[in-house]
Formats: C-alpha cells, sequence, structure tokens
C-alpha cells in the first residue's frame, strides 16, 4: 500500500508553507520518524518526518512551491509495494544515467546568462506583476531566497521617492469584514509623501487573527494595580547567583507566569475554551508567552507550566524566546496554549488590553514597572511611601468568564505577587 504526507498545521493562524529542500529522493528507502523535507513558513523553519518506513514513491511539490496546509506532499510505499516501488527506481537508474551521459556529450555550449535569483513562487509572481527584476532584491528568505515581503519593501522602496514629488496616488481601502461595498468615510486616498508600508504576511495573518478573535469572543477587562517590592527582592537576592548558575538574567515574567499559573488551578474557567454551546475547563495548563521578533508577535507555549518551579519556567521561557528570534522553534512550539501571558517589554506604559489568542478566554497583559508614591499603614499610621508599582490587565470572553472569577483570578495574582511567596 502507499501512504500520502500532507503539510501538516505548523503552529496556529499558519496556513501555507514552502517547500525549500527536498531531504530524499524518489526511490530512497526511509525509516519512520526519519526527515523528508525542510518546510519554511512566516513563523517555524520545520522538517517533516516519514509516519512510517518504506520507499518514497512520488514527490508531489517540488523545491520552492507554496502549498496550503493539507496538501500532499510525497507518497510512500509500504510492504510489498515498497519492494516493488524500490526495484523500479533501480531499474531506471542506469537508463537515467546513460540519458544523462547522451546529453552532457551532445549539448551545445551554454550561453552566458546572468543568474537567476532564487525566490518563492508567490514572490515571482508579485514581482512579475509589479515589474520587479528579483535578482536586485535583498533576500530574506530561507536559504537566499526571495520572498513576498522583499518584493513588497523593494517595490514600495522604488515607489516612495515618486509620490513625494506628486504622483499619482493609489487609494487604500480598507476591508470590510463582511465583505460589502465600502462606505465612503472608509477610503482613504493616499497623499504627497505618504509612506505606504506593504504588509507582511505574517502581518496580515496576525491582522486577521485579531479581527477574528474581536468578532468571536466579547472581550472585557480588569486591572489591578501590584506592588512588586516584594518580588523585587526575591529577584535581586538570588539574581546574581542565579545568573552564575543558569547563564541568563532572572526576569520578573517568570513570577507573574506563575503566580498566573497557580491562579488558574483555583480558578479553572480562564484556563478554558468555548466550544458550541459549551464551555470546556482544560486539565493541562500551558502558557503561551508573547514573544516580538524581527518578523512579528509570535506565541511560544510553556508546556505543563503548573509542573514547573520558578528556575523551571524562567529557564523554558528564556530558550523559546530565543528560538524564537533565531526562528528555530518547532511546530509544537506554538500550539495548544490554554492561556496567554504578554509582556511588551521595558516601555509597556500604565497598562493595556491585549487581544485574546484564540481559542483560548483569558490574556494577562503586563505593565510597565514604575517607582511611585503610594500609601501605607506602617505602625497603624498612614505613610507615603515609594514602591515599584506595576499594573496587570486581563482581558477575558464574557461568553465563558464573568466578572467576579475574572476578578478573583487576578486578585489571586495580586496577592501572589504581593505576597513574595516563590522558592527558585
Amino acid at each position: 500500500m502507499a501512504i500520502t504526507v500532507e503539510l501538516p498545521a505548523l503552529g496556529e493562524s499558519v496556513v501555507e508553507g514552502t517547500v525549500t529542500k527536498w531531504l530524499v529522493k524518489e526511490g530512497d528507502r526511509v525509516e519512520r520518524d526519519q526527515p523528508l523535507v525542510e518546510i519554511s513558513t512566516d513563523k517555524v523553519d520545520a522538517e517533516i518526518p516519514a509516519p512510517e518506513a518504506g520507499v518514497i514513491e512520488r514527490i508531489l511539490v517540488p523545491e520552492g512551491e507554496t502549498i496550503p496546509v493539507g496538501a500532499a506532499l510525497v507518497t510512500i510505499a509500504t510492504g510489498a509495494r515498497a519492494a516493488a516501488t524500490a526495484a523500479t527506481a533501480a531499474a531506471a537508474k542506469p537508463a537515467e544515467a546513460k540519458q544523462s551521459a547522451t546529453k552532457k556529450t551532445a549539448a551545445p555550449a551554454p550561453v552566458a546568462q546572468a543568474p537567476a535569483a532564487r525566490a518563492t513562487p508567490v514572490a515571482k509572481r508579485a514581482a512579475e506583476a509589479a515589474g520587479v527584476d528579483l535578482r536586485g532584491v535583498e533576500a530574506t528568505g530561507v536559504g537566499g531566497r526571495v520572498t513576498k515581503g522583499d518584493v513588497a519593501r523593494e517595490v514600495s522602496a522604488a515607489a516612495a521617492p515618486a509620490r513625494s514629488v506628486g504622483a499619482p496616488a493609489p487609494i487604500h481601502r480598507v476591508a470590510l469584514p463582511s465583505g460589502g461595498k465600502q462606505p465612503p468615510y472608509l477610503s482613504y486616498q493616499v497623499q504627497e509623501g505618504d509612506r505606504v508600508i506593504p504588509m507582511t504576511p505574517l502581518r496580515k495573518i496576525v491582522a486577521e487573527h485579531m479581527v477574528l478573535s474581536k468578532q468571536i469572543s466579547p472581550h472585557v477587562g480588569t486591572v489591578a494595580e501590584i506592588d512588586m517590592g516584594a518580588v523585587a527582592r526575591v529577584r535581586d537576592a538570588h539574581k546574581k547567583a542565579f545568573q552564575s548558575q543558569h547563564g541568563f538574567s532572572l526576569t520578573f515574567l517568570p513570577f507573574i507566569v506563575l503566580a498566573a499559573v497557580r491562579a488558574l488551578r483555583e480558578f479553572p474557567r480562564l484556563n478554558a475554551s468555548v466550544l458550541e454551546d459549551a464551555v470546556v475547563e482544560k486539565r493541562a495548563i500551558h502558557i503561551g508567552v508573547a514573544v516580538e521578533t524581527e518578523k512579528g508577535l509570535v506565541v511560544p507555549v510553556v508546556r505543563d507550566a503548573d509542573r514547573l518551579s520558578l528556575s523551571g519556567l524562567a529557564g523554558a521561557i528564556e530558550d523559546l524566546s530565543l528560538r524564537a528570534r533565531t526562528r528555530k522553534l518547532s511546530p509544537d512550539d506554538l500550539r495548544g496554549g490554554t492561556f496567554t501571558v504578554s509582556n511588551p517589554g521595558r516601555h509597556g506604559n500604565l497598562y493595556g488590553f491585549a487581544i485574546i489568542n484564540q481559542p483560548q478566554v483569558g490574556i494577562l497583559r503586563m505593565g510597565e514597572i514604575v517607582k511611585r508614591p503610594v500609601v501605607r499603614t506602617i505602625d497603624r499610621e498612614d505613610a507615603i511611601v515609594i514602591r515599584p508599582i506595576m499594573h496587570l490587565a486581563l482581558s477575558y470572553d464574557h461568553r465563558a468568564v464573568d466578572g467576579a472569577p475574572a476578578n478573583a483570578f487576578l486578585h489571586h495574582v495580586r496577592e501572589r505577587l504581593e505576597g513574595g511567596d516563590f522558592e527558585l
């Protein structure tokens, strides 16, 4: 019999992938889990393994072609059919070698030509439509390939000077989610000096996911003001030893994640998904951690976060963040999150409400930690003291979560952080 290997879903919101390199050829015998092909997407690069041992019967997609998730990549012959396929391939090799040798002796001397640029099919079509010479485009894709985003940047760079001197400007229209006719007030006429930056494929995917999330979930937000003094003391007491032992800095993020994980145990309704007319409270706690990269936002997942210590969470987050920024995440690193923590960095401002990462029902966004004057009771007297304050903002899906459990969850996170009960 023969089995067909299809392009799997390589992470949430990834809808297509490009075949960058075949690691096998037709007639090769392969073992179970042996890598067959390298696939590149806007989020991850991955190798697709063989699901069973057998012989490569037919490669269905050439290198450089972009295909949707679920498309067939290759067929593998197994059992008795594998032996027949291997025999056929072996018989064909002498004939192919003879034909190749004949072509080499008979072929005329090649005419010197400029080397063709390596590009994905989508990039080639975009370049052809825009009249762009691919040989002059800077390639950022896998294996030195020109991507559609590279072509878009080239088009934008070439068009900007022309528009700045008064060339006719195209009309940019916002696409309506309903697909209906766009009213005039949603149209914008590009003006002289405007800079038009085409969306990258990843930016388009993120945009679609955010719009879809807002359409699906009635978002509600709540904010807590957190005194991070206790966390800061624990961190300051251990950061040198931690750096020396683990080779990276101990940040505030693992403390937030650990506090959220402990709260999710108490309030499982935040660790859930809406399934038609039911709410599924999930047993496993897999925390997505939003990471900003050069290509855009990705959300790798810390598996079984409730089983990890503070040091374990810190190590897992550091590993995922590093691999996200070097495009070394695997497809499994991006799927299956049950709750998300978003850290906008040092310049996170006071607070902000993040959009829920579907199909989850909650996301916690960190604000910037800033020293502020606050009132504290000392020896039964009110006093103004300076404390490191951070605002945590929870966005939740009101279909699954009511205000009382959502506020109780956030209050639980606050108590954990202000209590400073953390062990490395």
